[in-house]
């Protein structure tokens, strides 16, 4: 877990004095954080003691205002304009170095240090800040988002039409291009828990311009979109542009960045994933970050075929054959016929323990994972041919037994117990100290609750405490928790909120100008000794849109040299006291500016 009151560790580049117990304290930790695994949950009673000499040892008076980290002025060049849409774990440009099978070229594949960017990367041509919401989910500004390619292929489809210098969104999909708002209303009555708050986490994964997310946000259900990154369709990017939650993602080798039962929903309207080749791996992987009591939604390919089969360039015998194969598998994984009608079909997961107990035979396959397999990893881990069973100590953290929205924002979940001091009163006193944090927010920045921001990042989050007192504002939050941290994101998608594991050594998976504002609480105390300042900075300004803003709430002692580099980012702050005016904590409230590249100041 993040240290509050972590102080600071020092720069990699920079040799202070320390006292010789402190630096067998910070070997002792950068040992621990890469040879001790993920989850805090699985770390020694060992590491929880050299971090708690480590969160006195930056408390010190030598970690003080007084003694504050210093850097010379700097100052970044611009990228050139070719990287105006640059994804450094996702790039285009690197694919080749790549296997192509099961796409694992679109999987993660971060660029080494010595090949990182340390310019800015620069809008396109044109660029105007982004319209507002809710006025965005229907348009947004072509030279934002300037794909004529997805305008041509899909416009026969609904998906979006290029009007002057606008992109509009009609809400079409290819198994909706009479619109979304028809094709959710059919689902709602295929799945009544879609109307009473019992579905509250969705996620969609090959979304297109992601119109379903779009539909479901004014039903009370919050869509994680996702797509892989592309060359010409932009289906992310598109997605953020309108304020609608998404993240860069593809089903392939590894697993995706969520815990084992996160969403109440999966969705797929003719997504293009093979689901039942590999041994059925790709479906394995939805039923694993599916809650037990779950929807698996799918339309398109095979679902009625008998009256679609022709203009899928197909047989009708090969399409009952791939249902069958289809049906099959879904049955061999704990999966129930929930409803059909039409285009739409829909599987419920089991949460029968007594069905997964059957998965365990020497010749049953998919049999059931072993309990070595840790359920929620989920950083660079390798997907598994193997069924994940529910936890038969969980009993109330199932679609249908857990409270319905709002309500389950405010209960504390079953799997807090699974965080070290994690409880119901910790639970309450987090929201009660973010409540009182996000005012104190209000007042410094204005601009939270109002139209200029919607896409909003907590860079390093607990329980989502953040994104639980902004929740009436007109904005969402992606909820991030470091994979070196304690394992708190079950507990995040348990109270209905979206998010996802990262680690900020890396670039996050999304595009370059995707969200408003950014806030991060003692980030570069609690990671500095892992990730370098320079680089983390560079990656916020990637992602943050012009005029967007950030909230950087830290130890006093990094602040000069985090305004240092800020302002070689072109960006304007201003420091600002918590809502303690303590001295030895202080947010550092940025703007980043809007700027056009030069011919003349640019790298590549």
């Amino acid at each position: 877990m993040k240290q509050k009151d972590e102080k600071n560790q020092s720069q990699s580049d920079r040799a202070l004095k320390i006292i010789p117990v402190t630096l067998l304290v910070f070997a002792l930790c950068g040992l621990s954080f890469y040879l001790g695994g993920i989850f805090c949950s699985e770390k020694s009673l060992l590491e929880g003691k050299i971090v708690q000499e480590l969160s006195k040892a930056v408390s010190s008076p030598e970690y003080s205002a007084e003694n504050a980290l210093q850097i010379k002025p700097v100052t970044f060049s611009e990228c050139s304009i070719d990287y105006q849409d640059y994804t450094p774990c996702t790039d285009p440009r690197r694919w080749k170095k790549y296997g192509y099978r099961r796409l694992t070229f679109l999987e993660r594949h971060c660029p080494p240090l010595y090949e990182r960017k340390e310019c800015l990367v620069p809008p396109p041509v044109g660029y105007k800040p982004p319209i507002r919401w809710p006025k965005s989910r229907k348009e947004c500004w072509y030279r934002n988002v300037p794909y004529d390619w997805i305008n041509k292929q899909k416009s026969n489809q609904n998906w979006l039409k290029k009007k002057g210098e606008k992109f509009l969104f009609p809400g079409g999909g290819t198994m909706f291009p009479k619109g979304v708002g028809a094709y959710v209303n059919l689902m709602q009555d295929l799945i009544p828990e879609m109307r009473d708050g019992t579905v509250r986490t969705a996620i969609d994964t090959g979304c297109g311009v992601a119109s379903w997310g779009g539909d479901l946000l004014d039903r009370g259900i919050l869509t994680l979109s996702l797509a892989p990154r592309d060359n010409h369709e932009a289906q992310v990017q598109f997605a953020l542009e309108r304020g609608i939650p998404a993240i860069l993602g593809v089903i392939s080798t590894q697993r995706l960045p969520f815990p084992s039962g996160s969403f109440d929903m999966a969705h797929c309207s003719r997504c293009l994933i093979p689901w039942t080749e590999f041994g059925g791996i790709y479906l394995l992987e939805v039923h694993r970050i599916l809650r037990p009591g779950g929807f698996w939604v799918l339309s398109g390919p095979p679902i009625n075929y008998e009256h679609r089969y022709q203009g899928w360039n197909t047989t009708i015998e090969e399409q009952r054959a791939a249902l069958e194969k289809l049906q099959d598998l879904l049955t061999s994984m704990c999966f129930t016929v929930y409803a059909t009608q039409d285009d739409i079909a829909v599987w419920q997961k089991s949460s029968d323990i007594g069905c997964y107990e059957k998965l365990t035979g020497p010749d049953v396959y998919p049999a059931t994972c072993d309990d070595s397999i840790e359920q929620d990893a989920a950083w660079y881990t390798p997907l598994r041919p193997c069924v994940t069973s529910p936890r038969q100590k969980l009993k109330r953290s199932s679609v249908g037994s857990l409270p319905k929205w709002p309500q389950r924002l405010n209960i504390a979940p079953e799997r807090i117990s699974d965080v070290p001091g994690g409880s119901g009163n910790a639970l309450k006193r987090d929201d009660s100290n973010w409540k009182v944090r996000a005012q104190h927010y209000k007042k410094i920045l204005p601009a939270i609750g109002t139209d200029k921001i919607r896409n909003v990042m907590d860079m390093n989050t607990v329980y989502g405490g953040l994104a639980a007192a902004l929740i009436d504002d007109p904005l969402w939050v992606m909820n991030v928790v470091s994979s070196y941290s304690a394992n708190t994101l079950p507990v995040i998608f348990d109270r209905g909120l979206v998010g996802t594991y990262h680690d900020w050594c890396e670039a996050f998976s999304t595009y370059p100008r995707t969200y408003d504002l950014l806030h991060l609480d003692g980030l570069f105390a609690a990671e500095s000794h892992r990730c370098h300042m320079k680089y983390v900075l560079l990656e916020m300004d990637r992602i943050l849109r012009p005029e967007g803003h950030a909230l950087i709430r830290e130890s006093s002692y990094f602040m000069d040299a985090i305004e240092t580099i800020a302002k070689g980012m072109r960006w304007n702050c201003h420091k600002e006291d918590t809502e303690n005016s303590g001295e030895n904590e202080k947010i550092l409230v940025c703007q980043k500016t809007l700027w056009y590249a030069s011919s003349t100041n640019s790298t590549r």
